[in-house]
């Protein structure tokens, strides 16, 4: 068991020093994953690389998480999750804010929406559901899209091969192509 392995496994147990232990050994390659995902946001995006991966790290080894993790690639699945996660409730947030948020409305000359925010909820909405019809389609969606991962990575993080990674992502997009246009 690799050290990662045993301090995942002590971190979810509530272990402090072992999350402690965790992050130095990790931070970099989730900071790459964040950086990668960030670079597809907009220009001006709230949320930064550091915040991201910050916000993913407490999300996975915080006290209300008791999941314990058995490889390397299956943390890096469920940071690549976290991510999708804080990213599209922070743009919820930011749509939910721009379309009233509990203010009261007030006449203004029309402000153009945010697409960057429209095309990310929209991608979630359809992520979800080609998750309920082909769940291993969708996680290779987000470990493609979310954590940056390549075929192989994807591969290792799911134990598939990668020929069988590869189809899988060669389904969901068409079939994420197809539920967008809709």
């Amino acid at each position: 068991m690799s050290d990662v392995t045993r301090l995942l496994d002590a971190a979810a147990s509530g272990d402090r020093r072992a999350a402690a232990d965790l992050l130095p050994l990790v931070y970099d390659e989730l900071r790459g994953l964040a950086a990668a995902r960030m670079a597809t946001e907009a220009p001006g995006h709230t949320l930064d690389a550091t915040a991201l991966v910050h916000e993913a790290y407490l999300r996975l080894v915080g006290p209300a998480d008791a999941e314990r993790w058995e490889t390397r690639g299956h943390f890096f699945a469920a940071a690549a999750e976290a991510m999708r996660r804080i990213l599209v409730d922070h743009a919820r947030r930011k749509k939910s804010e721009k379309h009233g948020g509990g203010h009261r409305r007030i006449d203004l000359p029309d402000v153009p929406a945010d697409p960057e925010a429209d095309s990310l909820l929209a991608l979630d909405a359809a992520l979800t559901r080609l998750a309920e019809e082909d769940p291993e389609a969708a996680r290779v969606v987000e470990l493609r899209q979310f954590a940056g991962f390549g075929h192989e990575q994807v591969a290792a993080a799911l134990g598939v091969t990668v020929y069988h990674a590869r189809q899988k992502w060669t389904y969901a997009r068409a079939w994420l192509r197809d539920a967008l246009k809709e």
